[in-house]
């Protein structure tokens, strides 16, 4: 049994590693349906006797794992394969192709599977096992990508703090233009990745599963980075609320629908409307420490407050992007306060050393909010 199988897959010239294939990237569509209805045949032949069937079963999914080892031998690991400046080059096509090849294979054997009604459990688990080192190649052979893509758009992101967000409002009360520049930016990078990268896969539900991940790293790093501006005028809030709403549709095409995203698209949703919001209210706002961390909340009122009283990475002499990554390494909400409590440690004595007489405004409804927050962590 599987004789014919075992001879598509170990030819030297017509299988995934065969030289005939090199030039496509993955294994001939004729001779992947070859491998295919030979599977699928000898596992129905050997249905009525359950031991050959287990045997079958388990002859093909070492067939399908020696077309997963002579795909991983096609994969291009070089720079190329990970680069977002150009169009797809030939060493990314050569993957989408080994991708589309995987995804075909996995498809049908799994459709093989739900047909072997009569066949005993362990043929069923021998050729599941074997998909899910399928479904494992597929992510590794994207993986190098959607990492580029996700470095650069908090690349991007981070460019935010290049503008100037410190203006007043403009006569007419609405910003100049719909968006800022490094939104535009973002729009503009996305709709190209995807048009140039991810639209010739054809496995549209796995590329989803991982570019939605992407999409919600880009709605957290947002976040993140829109609550460190400083300083913040009152046309800096209006040219930022409309930057929340593009953020919207710049992830759109990482995803089937925006509200998939889940957490953080329900935090980019309820975070916009306080940024027009009194301190008092935003610290007693319901999302607080529900939706909205507290050391976010904390970091975005920082931006109220004068330059004496100088945000965590100021005051540790920090770069932006320093402080993004040490927010990276440190994700405890714990450690986070334990950073900002320093930061505001630090102004009060500031104004001791100086003899001032009284604290800002912002100073004691943040202190209140440090407190809440370090009681709701403890």
């Amino acid at each position: 049994m599987l004789r014919g199988v075992r001879t598509l897959a170990g030819r030297p010239d017509h299988g995934p590693g065969g030289s005939g294939n090199r030039s496509r990237g993955g294994v001939h569509p004729d001779e992947l349906d070859s491998i295919i209805r030979t599977i699928s045949s000898e596992l129905n032949v050997a249905a009525g006797d359950p031991d050959l069937a287990v045997a079958v079963a388990k002859n093909a999914a070492k067939t399908v794992q020696l077309f997963c080892v002579k795909s991983e031998q096609l994969l291009c690991t070089q720079g190329e394969a990970s680069q977002v400046i150009g169009p797809l080059t030939d060493g990314q096509r050569k993957n989408v192709a080994v991708v589309n090849s995987l995804f075909r294979l996995h498809g049908a054997v799994a459709k093989v599977i739900s047909g072997l009604t009569s066949n005993p459990t362990l043929a069923e688990q021998a050729l599941r096992s074997s998909l899910e080192g399928v479904q494992v190649l597929m992510a590794a052979a994207v993986e190098p990508l959607l990492q580029s893509v996700s470095d650069s758009l908090e690349a991007i992101i981070i460019t935010m703090h290049q503008e100037d967000f410190s203006g007043p409002l403009s006569s007419g009360h609405r910003p100049e233009v719909p968006c800022s520049l490094y939104m535009r930016e973002l729009q503009g990078f996305v709709s190209r990745s995807v048009a140039d990268y991810f639209q010739h896969f054809q496995c549209l539900d796995f590329i989803y599963g991982r570019t939605e991940s992407i999409a919600q790293r880009a709605l957290l790093l947002f976040l993140r980075h829109a609550s460190l501006l400083r300083p913040l005028g009152e046309g800096g809030k209006m040219r930022l609320a409309a930057d929340f709403a593009q953020m919207e549709l710049t992830v759109a095409p990482l995803c089937r629908r925006v509200s998939d995203l889940g957490k953080p698209y329900r935090m980019l949703r309820s975070f916009r409307p306080l940024l027009f919001q009194t301190s008092e209210l935003i610290s007693s706002s319901a999302v607080v420490g529900e939706l909205i961390p507290y050391s976010t909340l904390l970091s975005f009122l920082f931006s109220r407050a004068p330059g004496e009283l100088r945000s965590p990475h100021q005051r540790a002499e920090w770069s932006i992007a320093r402080y993004s990554q040490w927010l990276d390494d440190h994700p405890s909400e714990r450690d986070r306060l334990t950073l900002i409590r320093g930061a505001l440690e630090a102004y009060v004595q500031s104004v001791r050393t100086r003899q001032g007489k009284e604290f800002a405004p912002i100073y004691p409804i943040m202190l209140q909010l440090l407190q809440r927050a370090t009681s709701a962590t403890s």
